[in-house]
């Protein structure tokens, strides 16, 4: 029986890990900041499928958050097999309009924490050889467009990065990059969605499949889906200059509203 570690387990993508890690028989330490919720969804999925699910609260905007799961991370009974650090926000508004402490924020949460808990996990992974991180970056990591942009391209980066300096270790690293996800995501940043098009969302469920197919194939980057892999087709070709002018208009279109 193996660990799976999930940050930002309550909703969305990282609830979706739960489902389908704990399906597939792994136990489980949830972590978040909701600790209530946390506790009914360990319970959930408990009761479903007999596996055994540990709350850890914490917040990683925080270093006292970062430091409990890195600890978790760090012990050799009861390993953590697989890392996935899904824990992430969006700030409304464009750069200037957004306060420099959150902006501050969400680099600690999308950049330190991500280093600092695949550095703790990876460290005990490898002296076992064997183990894997999934890295929650977006495919906004590919078009300049604001700090978070920029901070899950870091995510995307620094992972793939990672990946090649561990390969032979057993270790597997992997950054996932998808599009839009109907998840409380876009609620909790105050951002409205009426305007995107249908065809642009992603299920929860098959997304996460596709990514856990992508991450026991060995891949270190995953945009699991056909209509963003087409789109970042087009990104490729596209001249930066160009880029950037059409991604500030997109995003004013479906971004924040």
């Amino acid at each position: 029986m193996t660990t799976a570690l999930i940050t930002g387990s309550t909703a969305g993508i990282g609830a979706a890990f739960a489902r389908r890690l704990a399906a597939d028989g792994h136990n489980l330490v949830l972590v978040a900041r909701d600790t209530e919720r946390m506790k009914e969804q360990a319970t959930e999925l408990h009761d479903r499928h007999r596996v055994e699910v540990e709350v850890l609260t914490a917040d990683l905007a925080t270093d006292d958050g970062i430091a409990a799961v890195e600890e978790r991370l760090g012990r050799r009974r009861d390993p953590v097999d697989l890392l996935v650090n899904n824990a992430g926000f969006a700030n409304k508004g464009r750069y200037l309009e957004v306060t420099l402490a959150d902006e501050l924020t969400m680099l600690k949460v999308h950049c330190e924490a991500v280093l600092r808990l695949t550095s703790a996990a990876t460290e005990q992974m490898r002296e076992r050889g064997r183990g894997g991180v999934v890295n929650v970056a977006s495919i906004a990591a590919f078009v300049p467009r604001g700090t978070y942009g920029a901070s899950k391209a870091w995510i995307a980066q620094f992972t793939q990065g990672a990946a090649r300096d561990l390969a032979g270790s057993g270790v597997r690293l992997m950054a996932l990059c998808p599009g839009f996800v109907r998840t409380e995501f876009h609620e909790r940043a105050g951002m409205g969605t009426d305007n995107i098009p249908n065809w642009m969302w992603l299920d929860a469920d098959r997304l996460v499949a596709t990514a856990l197919t992508d991450l026991a194939r060995g891949k270190t980057l995953s945009v699991p889906d056909p209509r963003y892999k087409a789109l970042m087709g087009v990104v490729k070709l596209t001249p930066r200059a160009l880029l950037g002018g059409v991604t500030s208009r997109t995003g004013r279109k479906y971004g924040p509203q």
